[in-house]
């Protein structure tokens, strides 16, 4: 049975929110108030251990470039399905050529790219349904 870890942007990201209302597949959901190094060992177990698909969505409140690092890092390991799915709204042109350029990457490595300009949260929800 499948289980989504749902890495990608934080910050004031509401995709999450979105996404979460309409799955219906198990799911870990990283997010968590306080950040401590117990937190951290609970997520390295659930992407490590019980996630068998590594969804990273990523949005123009990134802070950081970790998420790229482990959507990248991810379609590495063979065991795990890694989906990539960019919301292209609020960044800039060269940004979004870089986004493309990861995308390129991952798709390259045997990863799924799910594009924003063709897809909502809703059909991405559906298409993980449907895993």
């Amino acid at each position: 049975m499948n289980k989504i870890f749902l890495g990608g942007t934080c910050a004031e990201s509401t995709w999450r929110e979105e996404l979460i209302k309409n799955l219906h597949v198990s799911y870990f959901n990283p997010v968590v108030e306080d950040w401590t190094e117990e937190m951290q060992a609970i997520e390295e177990d659930e992407k490590t251990y019980k996630c068998t698909i590594h969804l990273y969505v990523i949005t123009k409140e990134m802070k950081g470039v970790f998420s790229i690092a482990e959507a990248v890092e991810s379609v590495f390991n063979k065991s795990k399905r890694t989906i990539f799915f960019v919301i292209e709204e609020g960044f800039e042109e060269f940004q979004i050529k870089s986004l493309k350029a990861v995308e390129k990457l991952i798709l390259n490595h045997g990863g799924i790219i799910k594009s924003d300009t063709s897809e909502t949260i809703e059909d991405l929800a559906d298409f993980l349904n449907s895993l």
